[in-house]
């Protein structure tokens, strides 16, 4: 717990200072209002994360990363030291001894939620193995060809590397997602800095964002990508809502959310649509004829694009692995298209809850019954308001169009987007921790929207307070109780690490390699890994007749595809 509060300690200073650099250096002096330190400390996060991916492409990420990174702060205070110093004196005045009692329970709480819990299935199955390829070398030509999960690029596996401070020759730490959740916890806390009469509608999503945080406390120690995308996803919507609410007309803040939404994006593909929110800056910009801004901002979003996209390119030789409707590239390490593609059905039959890829092709009508049977009780109640929601919600549009009701556009903007985000999650892979910030988000939008506008003439009773209340006091007591059963000193001073599980060695060009001796994982320690034993230079295999992989004699030279039958991979 101890070395998760001090590399938070580290991630707070780099990040803040980082992302104030940032929105300065993108702005300038242009005003920027929207809950400033909170958005320069998630801006930073952006900002590093994009640097991490960059950083990987030319060397692993790790003293040397760090060191750059802690220069890059040093410039950037002596800079804007100044207007940091009056920024965060400004915020210290507002701090009550409350104030100050909740921040430290909340950063105690989820500091300790962070060293231990339970690590996700995946974490020792490909996760570890990802950042710590990335820790050892920064990204290798072809490694999918090695296990083809090391191919599922992911921006949190450079952030985790980034912060895991392996380098200092002790355990490598995962403690990005416990700090993107005490920051969203912060955010939440928000809705009760002012006494109102009813509540906004960034206060519904902010109960979907508490009662998210509740569910991934015991899980928030493994770096799986999902949590990141979730976390990211919640912070840009309730800001949206946010700036919606205090009537916010420049378009600057949105434009800057939309650049995190890049992020959100490079982080897991399952959010891409969240980028639909652009088109309310793109037009605000379009109707200003500020060309300039367009230009800067469009930039920025294929800054924070590029080595992600380049970083797809070098592990797989595709674009977006594991789609292959982009195929521009003939690396002599590219995946074997029918590899790529046998890659993204297992995704989407999976999510679907099915080990079967030859189920792929079939409709809708066939699986979604037995994907909603296996759906918990509250999962289903949320996807029948889903359902019910998106016919709502075009019975909105269409009041809204037919009455030329333009105060409604920016409603129906930003639930049109999460709308477009459930389907395309629904209809492609609905693993519920692949998309459930938009199975839980969209209806709550729909039918909390409804309910503030009807609320004035029926709620005397403040049913919204009362289930709050009721809800609240529950999930609490539970949560408290299902804590306090696993509550241990023993990770006070170092954070639970990964899980590793015995590994049989194998040599290729004089490098040891590891395969499970039973299952498909291995975790971080024993490295590098694979479910299997990958191909060696005389065939010698547990694939019969397969060649080498190997595409020079070193692992820096990447590798390449053995022409070996294709196996089923391994589910997680």
């Amino acid at each position: 717990m101890l070395s998760v509060l001090l590399i938070w300690l580290y991630m707070l200073f780099t990040c803040y200072v980082t992302g104030f650099a940032c929105i300065r250096g993108i702005l300038g002096k242009k005003n920027f209002r929207c809950k400033r330190e909170i958005s320069y400390l998630f801006a930073g996060i952006g900002a590093v994360t994009v640097y991490a991916q960059f950083f990987s492409i030319f060397g692993k990420v790790g003293l040397a990363a760090n060191l750059l990174l802690l220069l890059i702060c040093g410039a950037s205070t002596a800079l804007f030291g100044k207007e940091m110093a009056e920024g965060l004196g400004a915020l210290l005045r507002t701090i009550t001894p409350l104030k100050a009692a909740v921040v430290a329970a909340l950063l105690l709480l989820f500091a300790y939620g962070t060293s231990t819990g339970i690590l996700h299935y995946d974490t020792a199955l490909y996760h570890a193995q990802s950042i710590r390829w990335i820790e050892e070398y920064g990204v290798v030509p072809g490694l999918g060809n090695l296990h083809s999960r090391l191919a599922y690029n992911s921006a949190a596996f450079c952030l985790s590397a980034l912060y895991s401070m392996a380098f200092l020759g002790g355990q490598s730490y995962h403690c990005c997602a416990g700090f993107l959740a005490f920051l969203l916890s912060l955010v939440c806390t928000e809705a009760f800095a002012e006494v109102r009469k009813k509540p906004r509608l960034s206060d519904f999503a902010r109960v979907i964002a508490v009662y998210y945080l509740l569910i991934l406390y015991d899980e928030m120690i493994s770096p799986a990508s999902d949590y990141f995308m979730v976390l990211l996803a919640l912070y840009l919507i309730i800001r949206w809502l946010d700036l919606l609410e205090r009537k916010e007309d420049s378009y600057l803040p949105y434009a800057m959310l939309c650049v995190l939404g890049v992020v959100v994006v490079t982080v897991k593909l399952s959010g891409a649509l969240i980028l639909l929110l652009t088109l309310k800056p793109a037009v605000m910009m379009i109707r200003k004829k500020a060309g300039k801004d367009i230009a800067v901002f469009l930039g920025t979003g294929i800054f924070a694009a590029a080595p992600f996209l380049i970083r797809n390119v070098i592990l797989s030789g595709w674009l977006v692995y594991p789609f292959t409707f982009l195929d521009l590239f003939s690396f002599d390490f590219k995946i074997p298209k029918g590899m790529a593609d046998y890659d993204a059905h297992e995704i989407q039959v999976w999510g679907r809850g099915y080990s079967d890829v030859g189920r792929y092709g079939e409709p809708v009508t066939r699986w979604l019954p037995d994907w909603i049977r296996n759906l918990d009780g509250t999962d289903k109640v949320f996807l029948a308001l889903a359902l019910c929601g998106l016919l709502a919600l075009l019975l909105l549009a269409g009041y809204a169009l037919v009455r030329k009701k333009r105060d409604m556009a920016d409603f129906l903007h930003i639930a049109g987007t999460l709308a477009a985000c459930f389907l395309f999650w629904l209809l492609s892979a609905p693993l519920i921790r692949y998309g459930c910030v938009f199975l839980w988000m969209f209806p709550t939008l729909v039918w909390g929207w409804s309910y503030l506008r009807v609320s004035p003439h029926l709620d005397r009773f403040k049913i919204y307070y009362i289930a709050i209340i009721l809800l609240g006091t529950y999930k609490l007591w539970a949560f408290g109780l299902e804590t306090g059963k696993t509550l241990t000193a023993e990770y006070l001073v170092n954070q639970k690490d990964y899980e590793n599980f015995e590994t049989i060695p194998y040599e290729l060009h004089g490098y040891t390699f590891y395969y499970p001796a039973s299952g498909d994982r291995t975790g971080y320690r024993d490295f590098p890994s694979s479910p299997i034993k990958a191909a060696s230079p005389d065939g010698n295999s547990s694939v019969k007749e397969a060649g080498d992989i190997f595409r020079g004699e070193t692992i820096k030279e990447g590798f390449k595809d053995a022409k070996q039958p294709e196996s089923i991979p391994d589910q997680g």
